[in-house]
């Protein structure tokens, strides 16, 4: 059996407004090999698009991998890192309070994906000296300019 390959992901979301016009990045490392990712919506939140630049980039792998995700979303990585996904589910996606945990379709998928792969989420700080971080931010935000411009936008990436 062959051992996992490892994987670094950057990862990053934008909004103009909040909801508004999104985008979301990541930003993927294997070896020597580096492939960015990117892509918007309309209209949608900044906690959306966090959430998405993870799953777009753990959906990207081909085959289940050792995962480290760093983002500057404290929402995704305190989810995991402090266990409130795993009471969300268990609690039919309903927060302590009983009203309906928000973008749980997102979590749902977030949440699949780290069982598909082991995931280590790290929290780097946003805006700062982290440069994939801030490749990750400057892709999301052209993203956001690209929908606005053009109307919409397709899911873009290159190697």
């Amino acid at each position: 059996m062959s051992e996992k390959k490892r994987v670094v992901i950057y990862t990053d979301g934008a909004c103009s407004g909040n909801p508004g016009a999104g985008g979301w990045a990541a930003v993927l490392f294997y070896g020597e090999h580096k492939r960015e990712l990117s892509g918007g919506e309309r209209e949608t939140t900044n906690n959306r698009m966090e959430l998405t630049a993870v799953i777009k980039g753990l959906e990207a792998l081909r085959y289940p991998c050792i995962a480290e995700v760093y983002s500057d979303s404290a929402y995704t990585v305190n989810a995991f890192l402090q266990g409130w996904v795993y009471g969300w589910e268990r609690g039919g996606w309903k927060k302590a309070d009983n009203k309906p945990v928000l973008n749980s379709d997102l979590w749902k998928q977030l949440l699949a994906l780290t069982r598909k792969h082991e995931v280590q989420f790290f929290k780097v700080k946003g805006h700062a000296d982290n440069e994939w971080n801030n490749r990750c931010d400057e892709l999301a935000r052209e993203a956001i300019k690209q929908l606005t411009a053009n109307g919409d936008i397709a899911p873009a990436g290159g190697i």
